[in-house]
């Protein structure tokens, strides 16, 4: 089935990426920086309590792999910054959103058919890590 996210690559990535970024903070030579390991292991944990409340509110909305993959990605935005953690969670719903609207409009879809998320959400997070400090400004600007 091409919308499973497996267990066998989603679980095993929480502590290669705790791992990576613990490491990375370390930064033997130059300055330490615990505190975006921090920051990141805190958007990993509100990432991941955000999908399950979505997953008890609406179960056939969201996926179980969908769901655990939020955590992996709170981890590495949150590295970055809580603007790259808003932006790319957010990205993620307005591409997905805006493919869903695509297809029904296209009569590819219908309301009630499912689509994959977790490629959304992977393109939501690399949204947010590479524009979410710029986005999150501009949008602050408009306010």
């Amino acid at each position: 089935d091409v919308r499973r996210l497996p267990n066998a690559i989603v679980l095993p990535s929480y502590p290669v990426a705790f791992v990576l970024l613990a490491l990375a903070s370390a930064n033997p030579g130059g300055p330490s920086d615990f505190s975006a390991l921090l920051r990141a292991v805190l958007a990993g944990a509100a990432l991941l309590v955000f999908y399950v409340v979505l997953r008890v509110v609406y179960p056939a909305g969201m996926g179980l792999g969908d769901v655990k993959l939020s955590g992996v990605l709170g981890l590495y935005l949150g590295w970055v910054g809580w603007s790259a953690v808003v932006v790319g969670a957010f990205a993620a719903f307005l591409l997905g959103g805006v493919y869903g609207v695509a297809l029904v409009v296209l009569r590819r879809a219908g309301r009630k058919s499912t689509l994959p998320f977790g490629p959304w959400m992977l393109l939501g997070a690399a949204v947010g890590l590479v524009a979410g400090p710029a986005v999150a400004g501009w949008y602050l600007g408009l306010l």
